[in-house]
């Protein structure tokens, strides 16, 4: 294929500019003093008036000027190019050259095509340049002919071609052959293992570039800042902080704290790592942050489940005047999704709008997920709507949001939709159809289903799908059939399965299968309070109260604490959090007055208080407080307080809504004439006018 130049006219027509005392040799006053494309232009004009622009090194002066030295003159470079005669090997290398650092390796390549056409021949740098141009757009076919006129022409031996030539084979994923040229170096530099480097971490394969770090420590090679990214970001994802610390001291030894790149990526390293509060020192210790030193960190603290630590440090940064970028955007989302954390979240979409990103298919589907996490599915579907592309986690996402949001049969939908437009479910995106059919209470067609995993898919279920298939069966009340169904499994099931099955036994007060799941529990892990609390309420619920108190009293010796009921509620921008019977909040008098009323009036509208909910340790007199001082309970008269009158109410509850709490948010949102959305630990609750989305079946 040849390369076909577009024609410019010569950037000369104007009155041409004398110049006093123009140096003999102009090299240094094109490429150093020439610092805009008018100054070039001036002595361009004279090199043509004079006839020195005849002269090949002084042509490749000028055409080095404008193609590396000044921004945005490629189209001035290529004017420069297409007058030259006859150009020769370095006057390609310099367009090749532009044309890869400027975002067009294709043309890059053609460039080099036509050389050969026009019998020029390269020269030693010419392979090193046009093999970065294939690197960039994974041209591994052009790279191999190139690799064999490398051989032909003698360059073989030439250092820098042959860490091109590794650089290039290790981006493409052609590691055997990267990896057998770097074996079979006699000399290897610092920027040939860093090639190596590269190529591994580019491609995800962590492994290889913490084995090839060893060696290199063996060999005694000095390493460099490549080397030292490449290694840390591997520490980072294999959760080595071992070598990761190592690397560090070796940075503070060799004074390198200064280097804004290797501080970042220690950052990314021990926050991966789980060392989110090392990550914050380094970060603090920073004079200089740019904004993927922010991201880093704020990913740090998102990734370990410190999102109001991550949001905090977001705001932060705008103080700062950093603008985030992608990363930054994803993690925040990320965040505002675990907390409920709408408003700031809305606050986001509407900077990535008004800074018109390009909604990639990471960001896009980082909204979806925000929105559905908050309960805001209609949003999340019209996001999803204007994705310009999706893959299969953004089909998923929705999918399992539009489930969990009380839409089964919507979900199951999209199901469909994304079917036919050619996109292959994979074994999460089927964890997200069988929730679907759990919620929206579809047994048969979750039967169906499960089945046609391996049988239309060619996909082997894995637990998570069986644990869906008991959830399905379990939640309709046929506890008999998924008690079979775990006996029946082809692999041992594990504690979550158990622990589904023990749960839907409270619901259906089967207690003699839910004295079974919970032995299996035992047998198969350490226990959590909250399998003594629903066993403890199974026999509530057919009135064991020694039982009961017996489980209770087994906790108590065993040292095992209930985990606290916590609710919170996102008011202009400020997250608030409530536990059950709480007297922490700065307001806490004027909630428990509001709460005291609020269960008053819905008393009057059918509201009975359910006793069997309050802490077992409860008094008789107390029980009715108990339950109705619980933190969802304190959470919703607070936002009574604080938002106007018909606002939706949202709630995140981090245990399982109870059967108390449950009748009265229904009453609520009919009494109050609001809307009450609640996500707990299961599901989403879209409670209005009296009823609930999830049909009283969670």
């Amino acid at each position: 294929m040849t390369f076909t130049l577009p024609t410019f006219p010569a950037k000369t027509t104007t009155a041409l500019t004398t110049i006093p005392h123009f140096p003999e040799n102009p090299k240094t006053l094109i490429l150093q003093q020439c610092r805009t494309i008018k100054e070039l232009n001036q002595v361009h004009a004279h090199l043509i008036k004079t006839s020195l622009h005849l002269i090949p090194s002084v042509a490749e002066n000028l055409l080095e000027s404008a193609a590396l030295n000044l921004p945005q003159s490629t189209d001035y470079a290529l004017s420069i190019f297409t007058h030259i005669d006859e150009p020769n090997s370095p006057a390609y290398n310099i367009m090749i050259r532009a044309f890869t650092l400027n975002q067009s390796p294709h043309d890059s390549i053609l460039l080099f095509k036509q050389m050969l056409e026009k019998s020029v021949e390269p020269d030693q740098f010419t392979f090193p340049c046009v093999l970065k141009a294939c690197s960039r757009v994974q041209a591994v076919k052009e790279g191999e002919q190139i690799h064999c006129q490398i051989v032909k022409s003698g360059f073989y031996l030439n250092g820098f071609a042959e860490n091109t030539l590794i650089n290039m084979y290790a981006n493409c994923g052609k590691f055997e052959i990267a990896r057998s040229l770097f074996d079979n170096m006699s000399e290897k530099t610092v920027v040939t293992w860093s090639s190596m480097f590269s190529g591994y971490t580019k491609c995800g394969y962590f492994e290889e570039v913490v084995k090839l770090f060893r060696k290199m420590m063996e060999s005694n090679v000095k390493f460099n800042e490549i080397t030292m990214v490449s290694v840390l970001t591997a520490c980072g994802r294999l959760g080595d902080w071992e070598l990761g610390k190592y690397i560090h001291e070796y940075i503070t030894e060799n004074e390198l704290t200064k280097n804004p790149t290797l501080m970042t990526s220690l950052i990314d390293m021990y926050a991966k790592c789980g060392d989110v509060d090392m990550a914050r020192r380094l970060f603090n210790q920073m004079t200089q942050r740019d904004v993927v030193a922010w991201s880093a960190m704020i990913s740090g603290y998102s990734q370990s489940n410190r999102c109001r630590e991550a949001l905090d440090l977001f705001t932060k940064m705008q103080e700062a005047n950093v603008e985030p970028n992608e990363v930054t955007m994803v993690s925040v989302l990320a965040s505002c999704a675990v907390l409920g954390a709408l408003e700031t979240g809305k606050w986001v979409h509407f900077y990535i709008k008004k800074k018109k990103l390009k909604l990639t298919v990471t960001l896009g589907t980082a909204l979806v997920d925000f929105y559905s996490k908050c309960g805001s599915i209609e949003n999340s579907v019209e996001v999803f709507i204007k994705m310009p592309f999706k893959n299969v986690l953004s089909w998923t996402v929705l999918i399992q949001g539009l489930a969990n949001n009380g839409q089964g049969k919507r979900a199951l939908e999209f199901f469909n939709f994304m079917s036919e437009n050619g996109m292959k479910p994979n074994d999460v995106t089927f964890i997200g159809v069988l929730s679907a059919c759990s919620h929206a209470g579809l047994v048969d067609l979750g039967r169906d289903i499960f089945k046609s995993i391996s049988r239309d898919y060619d996909l082997e279920p894995k637990m998570e799908h069986y644990g869906c298939m008991v959830d399905i069966l379990s939640r309709a009340g046929l506890i008999k059939e998924a008690y079979q169904f775990i006996q029946n499994m082809p692999t041992k099931p594990n504690a979550v399965i158990w622990r589904t099955l023990l749960a839907s036994c409270k619901v259906h007060k089967s207690v003699e299968i839910g004295e079974e799941s919970f032995k299996q529990i035992c047998i198969l892990d350490t226990t959590h309070s909250g399998d003594y609390i629903l066993l403890s309420n199974i026999y509530v619920s057919v009135g064991k109260w020694e039982e009961a108190l017996r489980v209770r009293n087994l906790m108590k010796e065993k040292g095992i604490k209930k985990t606290p009921g916590c609710s919170l509620i996102e008011l202009d921008g400020e997250i608030h959090e409530f536990f059950a019977e709480d007297n922490k909040h700065r307001h806490i008098k004027m909630i428990y007055n509001v709460t005291e009323k609020m269960i008053k009036k819905i008393k009057l509208a059918g509201y009975v208080p359910n006793t069997e909910e309050a802490r077992i340790d409860a008094g008789e007199d107390d029980k009715e407080t108990s339950v109705s001082h619980h933190s969802e309970k304190l959470a919703i008269a607070f936002g009574l307080i604080r938002t106007s009158k018909g606002a939706t109410i949202r709630i995140t509850k981090n245990l399982r809504v109870c059967n108390d709490c449950h009748d009265a948010m229904k009453i609520t949102s009919k009494v109050f004439e609001r809307e009450i959305v609640v996500r707990d630990r299961n599901r989403f609750h879209h409670f209005k006018e009296g009823s609930c989305s999830c049909n009283d079946y969670w």
